[in-house]
């Protein structure tokens, strides 16, 4: 009996400190001051219709040079942002074997022809004997065969002359147009062989930008579009056109590439400066519209590799939800699930936000 009452008020004992910690927790809770937050729905952020690319200044004809000829490079006096004019001779090639076989197919000529015209003397020849009938008709025949081999033989030596003069000519590299030579990937003495690249050209004056857009953005440009560009470096915004639109991003890592017009005029402009592009022509596309949500990019919260923000539950306490993200634009990021369209989410905290942590509204 007395073993009962002892458990007996254990348990009450036990009971009346679980009651009072529990009392104390919630006393803390409520005590504790609601972070002052405020708040942004998905679909009421600004510029989300503007569409928005990062792209780079690049010449609108730029090509890598090489030679059909193998051998060492002799001749390289040129250097990165030199300017060459159309037929400027760019390099030479080492042409002492093709200088040799030119001399062989000279003597070779020089043989054919001996033998083309004493071929020639025996036709005449045998024609005026066979008139005479002093030379019967197959000897007569013998001898233009031999003439006709001679000069087949006097044709196909000057066919092999020209052949050697091509490959000469190969040795000799001149500029397929005046521009600025921006790539130079070898030296006088180095090694070159057919296809190589030896110096890339670009056309001096022509240049173009070249943008990535996103796969839900590029149906709403067209060729013709004007564009606005923002150049950070020289502090300049320009206006072009879109010139042409990749219709494949099999290459491009999902990104259809937009090329876009520049001015000629401009002489401070660059080949590989960076570029903010925005499309003002797609502001008609709302997000209503195309079915894109996207929300600030000061809203996201990064735990590991991990995206989320912060929404505001029934208690009005911050609820950490995670998010899965898409393409950036400025200062906007596609959210492409998670969040639905119309939900609000926290934009910003005066304080330390925390899952259930309390929150007010500004």
């Amino acid at each position: 009996m007395k073993k009962i009452i002892d458990s007996t008020l254990i348990i009450l004992v036990l009971s009346f400190l679980a009651s009072c910690s529990s009392k104390d927790l919630k006393d803390k809770a409520s005590a504790e001051t609601p972070i002052l937050v405020s708040t942004s729905s998905v679909s009421g952020a600004s510029g989300m219709g503007i569409i928005e690319a990062s792209g780079l200044v690049e010449a609108a004809h730029s090509v890598n040079i090489s030679t059909r000829a193998m051998g060492y490079i002799t001749r390289f006096d040129l250097k990165v942002g030199d300017r060459v004019n159309a037929g400027q001779m760019l390099f030479t090639v080492n042409s002492n074997d093709i200088n040799a076989k030119k001399a062989q197919t000279e003597a070779m000529i020089d043989q054919a022809d001996a033998a083309l015209k004493s071929a020639q003397k025996d036709l005449e020849r045998f024609t005026v004997l066979y008139k005479q009938q002093s030379a019967s008709a197959k000897e007569l025949d013998q001898i233009t065969l031999q003439y006709q081999s001679a000069k087949a033989n006097a044709m196909a030596v000057r066919a092999m002359k020209n052949e050697v003069a091509a490959h000469l000519a190969y040795t000799t590299v001149v500029a397929p147009f005046s521009g600025t030579i921006t790539q130079k990937m070898a030296e006088a003495g180095s090694m070159a062989s057919p296809g190589m690249p030896v110096l890339t050209i670009e056309q001096a004056g022509n240049l173009q930008v070249s943008a990535s857009v996103s796969e839900n953005q590029i149906g709403a440009l067209n060729i013709g579009d004007a564009a606005e560009m923002n150049i950070e470096s020289i502090n300049k915004t320009i206006t072009g056109k879109i010139i042409q639109i990749n219709p494949s991003a099999q290459f491009s890592g999902g990104q259809y590439i937009v090329k876009i017009s520049l001015p000629l005029s401009d002489n401070k402009l660059y080949a590989g400066m960076f570029v903010h592009v925005q499309f003002p022509q797609a502001k008609k596309v709302a997000t209503s519209e195309t079915g894109v949500n996207m929300i600030p990019v000061k809203a996201i919260v990064y735990k590991d590799q991990l995206t989320g923000v912060y929404t505001i539950s029934a208690q009005q306490t911050a609820l950490l939800r995670w998010v899965r993200l898409g393409a950036k634009r400025g200062d906007f990021v596609e959210v492409l699930s998670g969040l639905s369209s119309q939900e609000q989410f926290i934009l910003s905290a005066e304080g330390r936000l925390y899952n259930g942590a309390p929150v007010k509204t500004k």
